[in-house]
């Protein structure tokens, strides 16, 4: 057993640490968070940065021996405020509010109690510092830097500045990662997302983006925790986006995938078959082209989702506001025995090398599901 060292000459380190330990249990039971609660919840963190069950105790850790709260500047660009809100009403887990506690938070206009010149000098201090984590939300305004400006400044000057000194950069929402709405045609105050930004400025600070409109609250606190307590960036995908949380197609997990796979499609929304459970593909729905983990996370404290209630428009994948812009058309693409469009040929064009295959596949399933129907029919005439 290690002796400490100083004024904690000749005791056990190991008991300084227990100390720490019960303390910040103490703290958590005085929050109304039970020890049980809080385990649970690095489990639930390490699922979704893609870690097994045995690194929660890593994750539980890491939370402990934070010291010194870890500096966070949130900013707010061209932007509806939409994914601050989905932010702030998270509610599972139950930890959030601690997780919101233990960092530093130093400036969301907002959210923060301090205004005016008093909120910017909490801002210019924080970068002055440096090392923080920079997290952004909404488009930066190129063309016409007057159209979106902050204390006297432009988001073009905010965002530099920021930018240039960050550990790194999240960009949360469509609107910071492409763009947004502001960005759709013929975009004339010249929208853009932050990766394209930082291109044209030669900056090479790290960005993740966390696409949707708005982003999923657990998407955010997963990678704030990731980069903060792992001290490293989440693998990513072609468009810089965390693998766990953008690496498969909501119609890979799509509860209304079998009746896709056995041909049986909602022809008009309000319909009996939508009730049933039906796809939703020919109303619309852009989950085959749609990459995102809206049906393991869902929403508004994990009690439903898009799909539970419309067809999925699109919002994750990006310049959705031009791709998708006919919500409850299906795109045109390949022609298949009652569907307009072969589900799973991705917008992305990552998997193109398997459309092919997989398009046989649904063209088999979709006329299996025809024969099946015309055979009832049958039926009944008899």
């Amino acid at each position: 057993m290690k002796s400490g060292s100083g004024p904690f000459k000749g005791f056990p380190v190991e008991r300084e640490e227990k100390k720490a330990e019960n303390d910040f249990f103490k703290l958590l039971e005085l929050k109304g968070i039970s020890r049980r609660s809080f385990l649970k919840y690095c489990a639930s963190t390490a699922a979704l940065l893609g870690l097994s069950g045995l690194h929660a105790p890593m994750i539980a850790e890491a939370i402990e021996k934070m010291a010194k709260r870890p500096s966070v500047v949130w900013l707010c660009f061209m932007e509806c405020l939409g994914c601050t809100e989905s932010f702030a009403n998270a509610t599972y887990p139950e930890i959030d509010k601690l997780i919101l506690e233990m960092i530093s938070l130093e400036y969301h206009e907002a959210l923060m109690a301090a205004a005016g010149e008093r909120a910017h000098e909490n801002l210019w201090n924080a970068v002055k510092e440096g090392g923080y984590l920079c997290i952004v939300e909404g488009a930066v305004a190129t063309k016409i830097p007057s159209a979106m400006t902050v204390g006297g400044m432009t988001s073009i000057e905010i965002m530099e500045k920021v930018g240039r000194k960050a550990k790194a950069v999240i960009a949360v929402g469509t609107c910071a990662t492409h763009g947004g709405t502001q960005g759709a045609s013929p975009n004339p105050t010249g929208a853009v997302g932050i990766v394209e930004f930082f291109k044209t400025k030669s900056i090479a600070t790290p960005v993740i983006n966390l696409t949707g409109c708005p982003v999923n609250p657990e998407n955010i606190i997963s990678t704030v925790l990731h980069v903060l307590l792992l001290n490293k960036l989440p693998e990513l995908d072609a468009y810089q986006r965390p693998l766990e949380l953008y690496g498969q197609t909501i119609h890979d997990n799509c509860p209304r995938r079998a009746h896709f796979d056995e041909g049986r499609f909602v022809e008009v929304l309000g319909s009996k078959e939508e009730s049933l459970g039906y796809c939703l593909y020919k109303v619309g729905c852009r989950g085959p082209q749609t990459y995102a983990n809206c049906p393991k996370v869902l929403w508004n404290n994990r009690q439903n989702w898009c799909i539970g209630v419309a067809p999925c428009i699109g919002c994750f994948e990006p310049y959705f506001w031009d791709r998708f812009r006919d919500f409850y058309k299906p795109l045109p693409d390949v022609k298949l025995p009652g569907v307009t469009t072969s589900a799973d040929k991705i917008g992305m064009g990552i998997a193109a090398a398997t459309a092919a295959g997989v398009g046989a596949h649904l063209i088999g399933k979709a006329l299996k599901g025809k024969k099946k129907e015309g055979d009832s029919e049958g039926e009944e005439k008899k």
